[in-house]
């Protein structure tokens, strides 16, 4: 009996062990699931996408709620959201995720119709449309203004395409938007014009308040810190695509709004073509990620502890 035993699992052994290897050396793995939002924030990962040979699984969301329950119920691994929104996720999953990188530097820019705005102090007494109400525009746009000691009336819409429909209406005169609306307008409304460049006005107010290395950062690609740590290599190798991907973008315009535009991200290839260099996509990482961050997260959090998600990010938050 026991002889026909070890025969029996010699013979099961030697069935699936062509199985095994041929699993072990097929190449294939799980892909890693990856989140971005349309617009702005999902143009990093466009290249990635239209390359993919499905070591990836994408996921592209309309809002940031959307990928916030993906991220929070551990059904993506790494995600791509609004700088502020790390955060929150930062604090809901108790440390549950790791900055990866920041790749988007600040799209907001102010526009007017006419010619009278040069200089934050133009603003004096103005009134000011704008979406984004207790969110980063609201606070990053008042932190410009108490920084210069101008005073000017914040009015308010729900979304970004209402302001712009105002503006291109000629039914407003200040608007402050983020890309690709402001391209949006540009095209529709010629009486319109950059005034201010937001991005540029932040880093001089920090600068005044001595956060010499603060920067108007808009996105950062976070992973959920298990997956991260179970497999650091998955994660490396993300990072150099996503690097690429940002640098295709930046290097090939005409090309990266084709494939912008193909995935939806932004609909229009000639909007995503004239927006795209106004979008900074950026590479940031590890040290200088952090740098630029922390000061940008400390400045949130003295307007509305909330818009962090209740404190400002540790050094444990920055995979370095």
């Amino acid at each position: 009996m026991k002889k026909i035993i070890k025969l029996l699992a010699v013979l099961l052994l030697a069935v699936s062990l062509p199985f095994v290897c041929a699993a072990e050396n097929s190449g294939e793995a799980t892909p890693v699931r990856v989140a971005a939002l349309k617009g702005p924030t999902g143009m990093s990962v466009a290249h990635m996408m239209t390359e993919n040979d499905g070591t990836y699984e994408f996921t592209l969301a309309a809002a940031p709620a959307e990928v916030n329950a993906l991220v929070i119920s551990g059904q993506v691994d790494i995600a791509s959201v609004p700088i502020n929104v790390g955060s929150v996720l930062y604090n809901k999953t108790e440390g549950g995720v790791k900055a990866l990188a920041l790749t988007t530097r600040g799209m907001l820019y102010l526009l007017e119709k006419g010619d009278t705005i040069h200089s934050v102090a133009d603003l004096e007494g103005k009134t000011i449309l704008y979406a984004g109400q207790g969110a980063t525009p609201e606070y990053v746009t008042e932190y410009i203004l108490a920084a210069n000691g101008v005073s000017a009336t914040l009015e308010t819409e729900a979304e970004h395409a209402a302001v712009a429909s105002k503006a291109i209406e000629g039914l407003a005169d200040l608007v402050l938007l983020p890309e690709p609306q402001v391209t949006n307008v540009l095209m529709k409304n010629p009486d319109f014009r950059i005034a201010l460049d937001i991005t540029e006005e932040f880093a001089a107010a920090a600068k005044k308040n001595g956060f010499e290395n603060a920067q108007l950062s808009m996105s950062v690609v976070i992973a959920r810190k298990e997956f991260a740590e179970a497999h650091p290599d998955q994660v490396a190798a993300f990072m150099d695509a996503l690097k690429a991907s940002i640098a295709f973008a930046n290097e090939n315009v005409a090309d990266a709004a084709q494939e912008i535009a193909a995935l939806e991200i932004i609909p229009a290839a000639k909007v995503a073509e004239k927006a795209l260099p106004s979008c900074r996509l950026v590479f940031v990482s590890g040290e200088d990620m952090q740098a630029q961050a922390a000061p940008l997260y400390d400045i949130l959090f003295a307007a509305n502890p909330a818009s962090v998600g209740g404190q400002v990010p540790d050094e444990a938050f920055y995979l370095k």
